[in-house]
This record gives C-alpha cells, sequence and structure tokens, in this order.
C-alpha cells in the first residue's frame, strides 16, 4: 500500500509574493483549507512545505507556502507534484477507495477466474471505471458498481467481478 498520495501538481507561480498555481489531483480541491503541509517532489528533492495561505481560481486551488515571500523563490517548482501523507488523506467511506490503491490489484471473476491486473481507474462523470489490462486479450474496462464490482478485498489485493453480459 502506498504511504502517500499525491493531491496535485504545481502549473505555475501566481503573482510575485511566492504563490503557486496547484492544479488538484483530488476529488474535493476544497481539503486544501484543511491541510497544514504537504511534500513537494520536484523529481530531484523532496521538500515537507507548510501552507501558509490557500485561495481557489478557477479550476486551481492557489498555495503560499511558509518561507517561500517571491516569485523568485517557487518558480523554479513548476510541475512539481504535491503530496500528503496517508494520515492527513481524507477519510475515505465505506466502498470507497483511493485509486493510487487500486492499481495493481488482481482482478478475479466470481467463479475464481483470473481475469487480469487493474491498470488504471478512469474518473467520469457517473461511476468510475476500471482499466484491467489481461493477458493475450484486450484491455477490459469495468464499471465500478455493485453489478459488476462484488467485492474489493485489500488485504489480499484482489477485487471480485461479475462480467455482465455484453461487458467484453
Amino acid at each position: 500500500m502506498i504511504s502517500e498520495l499525491q493531491v496535485g501538481v504545481i502549473t505555475q507561480t501566481h503573482g510575485i509574493k511566492g504563490e503557486v498555481k496547484v492544479f488538484p489531483t483530488t476529488d474535493d480541491a476544497g481539503r486544501f483549507r484543511k491541510l497544514k503541509e504537504v511534500i513537494m517532489d520536484t523529481g530531484r528533492e523532496r521538500l515537507n512545505l507548510e501552507i501558509e495561505g490557500v485561495k481557489f481560481f478557477k479550476q486551481f486551488a492557489i498555495l503560499k507556502f511558509k518561507g517561500y515571500d517571491s516569485i523568485n523563490d517557487v518558480e523554479k517548482y513548476k510541475n512539481a507534484k504535491l503530496y500528503v501523507t496517508r494520515d492527513k488523506a481524507v477519510k475515505l467511506k465505506k466502498d470507497e477507495y483511493f485509486i493510487a490503491d487500486l492499481i495493481g490489484m488482481d482482478v478475479v471473476t466470481e467463479d475464481g477466474e483470473v481475469f487480469g491486473r487493474v491498470k488504471d481507474v478512469l474518473v467520469t462523470g457517473a461511476n468510475d471505471v476500471y482499466v484491467v489490462e489481461r493477458e493475450d486479450k484486450p484491455e477490459a474496462l469495468l464499471p465500478a458498481i455493485k453489478e459488476c464490482v462484488r467485492n474489493v478485498d485489500m488485504e489480499q489485493g484482489k477485487i471480485t467481478v461479475h462480467i455482465m453480459d455484453g461487458l467484453i
């Protein structure tokens, strides 16, 4: 299980006072209001940053980090990813999962046959869709609905599915 979860990506600077524009990679961008710190991964270094201020502009969160007070302090961080530790992640409701935890899980049918492995999760308006890699077969797209996904066993890393008629 992954110990850190991505919550956003810095897209560019915002103004001259050290603020950055962040594209949220979390379902709820409003969660930035409650965050006190993030881990920034630039690809070369990882920094623990304290959040000093949060605003919103269109679909972006505008973040101000403590100790970063000018555009010169932050312009080198464009495209850096922001993470939180699992203990600071949002609390999930029953039958909710972090996408990062689902990727790589084995998918089996109700009969116990190996079906494939979760490669990605597509977030659509109605429901999520699991992209399942299959050996020597085309990928399958499985809707994350009760009629199809019967059980998600995080401890065993296994998702049990019912393949509905016409789905494959």
